[in-house]
């Protein structure tokens, strides 16, 4: 009898200090939620990954009020969560505040800069990428001319649109580049109808390939492209799949494997702050071919863009940055 209510308590006692133990993620999702088939999606499936393969333990949250944000990380932090990931720009300055605030917790914020001992900056370098595809984008036009829908009119969506039209003119120096955006807030990531508004007016002007980086608003600037048998270009996550034989490519940002590294990691002691950048040395953007869109990317307009991948890694194309132009 003592003998099994001392195995009972061994077993009791094991399984607590195993649970405390376990590495406890929060996930501050923007607005678009972890459902918008891009950005917030990708940083999902990763956090998602990790809680499967490494057994930690993950809470999300969806940040539908920019205000909300700051408080979302400050409960996290009080409530002990070993490590915060911020997804989004807008999340900057509520983690460089909480993260001073709680020194002994571990940050990590995409797309945002904040310099602090215990925060780690998961930069994307998003131009490179979308010279691929507007490469990709002129190869395929016939009529000289494509397109660009970013989401909100910010710094890091004009360094996506400069790369693409570098790209587009790097094939056809005489291609014609249009070039909108659906808002100045945060509402503009959520507003599909906006998109599809806009990219209906590029198409009736004479583009046939409209590249869209706008978060949940996407979804319009494809079902425009399918309305008007154009083509469009997906981003941040692959999106080739949700319009097979509408999207040419997307410019895939590998958010998932920067928020999985993060966390595996962090599990195993070896977090540091600092800056971590992705680019195509280290394939954290590239363009994407798969099944859906396979027939849509000829053999001889790959060869050219893996030649003009293969020059920005080597140093002997430069992609203009516009972060570098202010």
């Amino acid at each position: 009898m003592v003998k099994s209510i001392l195995t009972a308590l061994l077993i009791v006692s094991f399984n607590i200090s195993s649970h405390a133990n376990t590495l406890k993620v929060g996930l501050v999702l923007d607005k678009g939620g972890k459902d918008d088939k891009s950005f917030n999606s990708a940083a999902y499936q990763g956090a998602s990954k990790a809680e499967k393969d490494l057994k930690i333990d993950l809470k999300y949250v969806e940040a539908t009020d920019t205000n909300a944000i700051e408080n979302l990380h400050r409960s996290f932090a009080r409530k002990n969560f070993d490590l915060i990931i911020g997804i989004g720009f807008a999340q900057k300055d509520a983690v460089k505040k909480v993260a001073a605030q709680f020194p002994q917790v571990k940050f990590a914020i995409v797309d945002g800069e904040v310099t602090a001992p215990n925060v780690r900056s998961l930069l994307f370098e998003e131009h490179e990428g979308s010279f691929l595809v507007g490469a990709l984008a002129a190869m395929n036009s016939k009529s000289n001319a494509v397109g660009f829908v970013g989401g909100m009119d910010i710094p890091l969506i004009r360094r996506f649109a400069m790369g693409y039209a570098a790209g587009a003119k790097y094939v056809n120096p005489k291609i014609n580049v249009s070039e909108n955006y659906v808002g100045v807030t945060g509402e503009a990531w959520n507003n599909p109808a906006k998109a599809k508004e806009l990219a209906l007016a590029q198409y009736s002007k004479g583009a046939d390939v409209i590249f869209v980086a706008a978060g949940a608003s996407n979804t319009g600037v494809f079902d425009a492209a399918e309305e008007k048998k154009k083509f469009a270009i997906g981003v941040d996550s692959n999106q080739n799949w949700i319009k097979p034989g509408v999207i040419l490519t997307s410019m895939m940002k590998a958010v998932d494997v920067a928020v999985y590294d993060t966390i595996k990691e962090a599990q195993a002691g070896k977090f540091t702050g600092g800056i971590v950048h992705f680019g195509l040395k280290n394939e954290g953007v590239n363009y994407t071919v798969d099944k859906y869109n396979e027939k849509l990317i000829t053999p001889d307009m790959k060869k050219k863009v893996e030649e003009i991948k293969k020059k920005i890694i080597a140093g002997q194309s430069q992609v203009p940055d516009y972060y570098k132009q202010k």
